[in-house]
């Protein structure tokens, strides 16, 4: 699958060969990956600055990183260098290090919560379903670039985060007003 040809990454491999599973980096915490990292290509196309593999695990071209960087987001974020098949350039594997309890049910279109029906045990309480997001920005803290709790598949950033991504010409990522 290519949308507009633009590349579909695929999943992150370790340097000892093992698969970095999406629930690694989705959780907020740091984490030490054997390098060196790589990751290849489920569908090629053009080459974003932002990407996130199928399970929403962010890969971010070095200008991507130098931005962050210049924002002072290093304390909220984490890299590590990863090779992309067929790029020269230098990539990086971002792990977010913020999870905010800032879903704000009510002023959701619709949620579901994952109940021990689902099989998933370790996650009860969690969402299952969040349609038409919305956080409430008082929960959120300092933070400027996270994860919503219980529905670690969204990544979230502030305005500030979001005009500066857009004016620096950031290719791949998209906003959601939430």
């Amino acid at each position: 699958m290519s949308i507009l040809d633009q590349w579909t990454l695929g999943d992150p491999i370790d340097g000892n060969g093992q698969e970095l599973w999406h629930g690694q980096v989705t959780r907020g915490l740091r984490l030490s990956v054997p390098g060196p990292a790589r990751i290849g290509m489920y569908a090629p196309g053009r080459a974003l600055d932002f990407s996130t593999t199928a399970l929403n695990v962010p890969i971010i071209h070095d200008k991507v990183k130098a931005l962050l960087e210049r924002l002072g987001l290093g304390e909220q974020v984490q890299w590590f260098p990863i090779t992309v098949e067929g790029q020269a350039e230098p990539y990086y594997l971002l792990n977010l290090l913020r999870v905010a309890r800032c879903i704000d049910d009510a002023r959701c279109e619709e949620v579901a919560y994952r109940t021990i029906e689902d099989g998933y045990e370790d996650r009860i309480g969690e969402y299952r379903n969040v349609v038409g997001m919305r956080i409430d920005p008082s929960r959120v803290g300092e933070a400027e670039i996270f994860r919503p709790w219980g529905w670690q598949t969204s990544i979230i950033v502030s305005e500030r985060v979001k005009r500066a991504l857009e004016e620096s010409g950031i290719t791949g990522a998209h906003f959601t007003e939430v």
